[in-house]
């Protein structure tokens, strides 16, 4: 399961309850906002439920709350959104975090922030986008469907990100500087063999050797540059303008990382009208790209699908599925309108693809891509806003697929 803001769901018998739960938010988020309907509230709450289940995790059980607010004159000042996430399972498993993009008054600043602590766990299947066995496993290549077996990683990890970017003149440009500190420890790779003979390694393992990196806890602590133009008519909801966000981010030992490297981050997000009677019938365009720029990089700390931000990225698919020192993600989707003449309920359909590198086998960016596809619902819970709450199904390679749950749109 990826508990991150995106619920990934087995298929069997959780899609009813989704939908149960997906109706008892709706209800709950009703109440909050016709308590008083002649006075619009300043902090719009979607209290989501959450309910799932999986062999890795058993019963998971909690809440996905979203909120909205402004903080200033609506005319001249966007509407802030966070994101929270509370979860427990019944292996003993915990998931919290707290996500949000917030606008002060006039837009003179924007504030990102992105704290977390998990106990946490999820498979790895090596790095590179391509399908094959790795030579330290010795597998045949007329077996090379048995590469697809998962290795589980159990971990801890505590995340604190915050940037502060100031608005350049009357201008949707933003720009400043950002901190960033990771801390993955008490790991536990469950395929790892090291009493028999020879070895039974995994990918986790031997990049770690390879690079003379701890294996059982490594941190990140570094300072980011960062420029924005976003000229988005709605964060939490889009129908017109462009994202266009760059950051480099330098992590250094005398800060407290574990080894000196940088990454850059690069990432584009658009949307096309189709109907000018009907503003909700868009094309939305996402595509990002995530480069390891120098130094060695912790596994869990390499560029990875779903380890955007609000983790929607590889709808489809398990978060860090597709990992490695360079990633491109890209996704198409059409949103649209399932009531006449209103604007309530919608449908999405979508397409995403990635492309992963692995530099130390020879895996180059763009040889090798990964596909998923799906359809979804979309229910605007608070109107007024533009909040959704969104239910998709996401089907993948090889049969892999899932139900994903929600707030607001995916980018």
């Amino acid at each position: 399961m990826n508990p991150a803001n995106r619920l990934r769901l087995p298929i069997q018998g959780i899609l009813l309850i989704s939908l149960i739960f997906l109706v008892s938010g709706l209800s709950l988020a009703q109440e909050v906002t016709e308590k008083k309907p002649k006075k619009e509230r300043k902090v719009s709450i979607v209290p989501l439920p959450a309910i799932a289940g999986d062999p890795t995790s058993g019963l998971i059980l909690g809440i996905a709350p979203a909120f909205s607010w402004t903080m200033g004159n609506p005319e001249t000042t966007s509407m802030s959104t966070a994101i929270g996430l509370g979860l427990v399972t019944t292996k003993r498993q915990l998931y919290t975090s707290l996500r949000s993009n917030a606008f002060l008054n006039d837009d003179a600043y924007t504030i990102l922030t992105d704290f977390r602590f998990n106990i946490n766990n999820q498979p790895t299947y090596g790095l590179g986008t391509k399908i094959w066995a790795r030579p330290w496993r010795e597998i045949p290549p007329t077996e090379e469907v048995n590469d697809l077996q998962k290795e589980m990683i159990f971990f801890r990890h505590v995340r604190l990100y915050g940037i502060v970017m100031k608005r350049f003149q009357d201008s949707r440009f933003f720009y400043g500087l950002g901190y960033h500190f990771d801390n993955m420890f008490r790991i536990d790779d469950r395929s790892l063999d090291l009493e028999v003979s020879p070895p039974e390694l995994t990918f986790h393992e031997v990049y770690q050797r390879e690079r003379n990196l701890p294996t059982t806890a490594y941190k990140q602590s570094g300072l980011s540059f960062n420029a924005v133009y976003d000229s988005r008519d709605n964060v939490a909801n889009p129908y017109t303008g462009k994202y266009l966000y760059a950051s480099w981010r330098g992590f250094a030992e005398f800060l407290g990382s574990t080894s000196n490297s940088g990454t850059l981050w690069l990432e584009y997000r658009d949307y096309f009208s189709l109907s000018k009677n009907r503003p909700r019938n868009i094309l939305a365009l996402w595509t990002y790209a995530w480069s390891v720029t120098n130094g060695e990089v912790p596994y869990m700390f390499l560029p990875a699908v779903g380890w955007d931000m609000f983790a929607r990225s590889g709808r489809a698919y398990t978060q860090g599925r597709f990992r490695g020192e360079d990633v491109v993600y890209s996704e198409l989707e059409w949103r649209f309108p399932l009531q006449k003449n209103k604007e309530r309920f919608g449908g999405v359909l979508f397409a995403n693809t990635s492309t992963a590198s692995s530099r130390g086998e020879d895996i180059n960016l763009f040889n090798h891509f990964q596909m998923g596809y799906g359809l979804g619902l979309r229910y605007m819970v608070l109107p007024k806003r533009r909040i959704n709450i969104a239910l998709d199904y996401g089907f993948g390679i090889r049969g892999e697929s899932g139900i994903f749950l929600n707030v607001n749109e995916m980018f």
